[in-house]
């Protein structure tokens, strides 16, 4: 699965291929911990990431 971003320790994977998902989401990976994020609403759809580290990592991504 291709890495399209590095921040705070957390990786952000995704595959391109629209035709084997329904929902447009990608993978956010922070040590042991993995979560699966809706692109559009940015809601995390399965996983155990921490919120904390969620909030913390993306939300100054996003805000830059």
């Amino acid at each position: 699965m291709p890495v399209i971003a590095r921040f705070y320790g957390i990786v952000i994977k995704m595959y391109f291929s629209q035709s084997e998902h329904g929902v447009p989401y990608f993978h956010a990976v922070y040590g042991e911990f993995n979560g699966v994020f809706a692109i559009e609403t940015l809601e995390m759809i399965e996983g155990d990431l921490p919120a904390r580290k969620i909030s913390q990592g993306m939300g100054r991504t996003l805000s830059e």
